[in-house]
């Protein structure tokens, strides 16, 4: 027989078995569904780095030391934590620049590269309501500036805070500003981003949290607040305060007494004198 005519057999035997063979046996895998993207910041406190390596490690991407750096004290503990855990650490050129966010690194000349924290639902940040009779929450109303941001969840960390809501819409992100301000708060308190604050304080409610306002126009001190309970206390926006419809889902109202030629506190220090009133031991 001719070689052509084998060639020619053999071609049309093939073309018959794959026509015999199942199509879904040899049709390619579907595509990988692809996971959320993670998102990263820039961190240049070293205390918000170790507070990273302590409660996620596996978070902190890559440190980066300035080619003219001598790292000293915290900075020093956290490459000798890096290296230990087979962490990144990259040489890069110095930073200039004169922007308030290089503040840290242009006097260390080192800072990290990490992975931004999750927030939890808004029932998970109650779901141990029942084992804290006494406990407090905060919820952050439309604040914009992300110093008084980091500076309340570092107070809120002092204080014991159990969770604390930030409104998604109208406020200031959780960027890698207001991480280094809390200096460790952001990933020692839980917090919760819900689109709607007044949902978030009717779970809130649903669990047995009573809600507190806050308001230099309101009747009540914070002394006057009984402490024989769980409260949620919500602090506003640092020019308009709380909002109107937050307002009316609060139980309680109070103020900061003023005893000088002051009548108002920056909010974020407002927080600290509430929390520190909330917090106190009941007489």
């Amino acid at each position: 027989m001719p070689s052509g005519d084998r060639r020619s057999r053999r071609r049309t035997a093939r073309m018959r078995v794959a026509l015999t063979v199942d199509p879904m046996a040899v049709a390619p895998a579907p595509p990988k569904r692809r996971s959320r993207p993670v998102e990263v910041m820039t961190l240049r406190n070293p205390h918000s780095v170790l507070a990273v390596f302590r409660h996620r490690p596996r978070a902190v991407c890559e440190i980066r030391v300035s080619t003219t750096a001598l790292p000293s004290g915290p900075w020093q503990e956290v490459i000798d934590i890096a290296k230990k855990q087979n962490c990144r650490i990259t040489q890069v050129l110095p930073v200039g620049g004169r922007t308030k966010e290089d503040k840290f690194e242009r006097q260390s000349g080192l800072s990290a590269i990490v992975e931004s924290r999750e927030s939890c639902d808004v029932r998970d940040l109650f779901a141990d309501v029942e084992s804290s009779p006494h406990g407090v929450w905060l919820g952050l109303d439309c604040l914009q500036d992300p110093h008084n941001l980091g500076a309340i969840f570092r107070t809120a960390a002092f204080f014991g805070v159990k969770g604390v809501i930030v409104t998604r819409d109208r406020s200031a992100p959780l960027t890698g500003t207001a991480y280094d301000v809390a200096a460790g708060g952001l990933e020692a308190v839980r917090f919760a981003q819900p689109a709607n604050l007044r949902q978030a304080l009717q779970i809130a409610k649903e669990k047995g949290v009573w809600i507190l306002g806050s308001s230099e126009h309101a009747d009540k001190p914070i002394e006057s607040i009984p402490l024989d309970r769980p409260w949620l206390l919500l602090v506003g926006n640092e020019e308009q305060g709380l909002r109107r419809l937050t307002l009316e889902e609060c139980d309680e109202v109070c103020r900061i007494s003023a005893h000088g030629s002051v009548g108002s506190l920056n909010v974020s220090v407002a927080t600290g004198v509430l929390l520190h009133a909330l917090t106190r031991a009941p007489i």
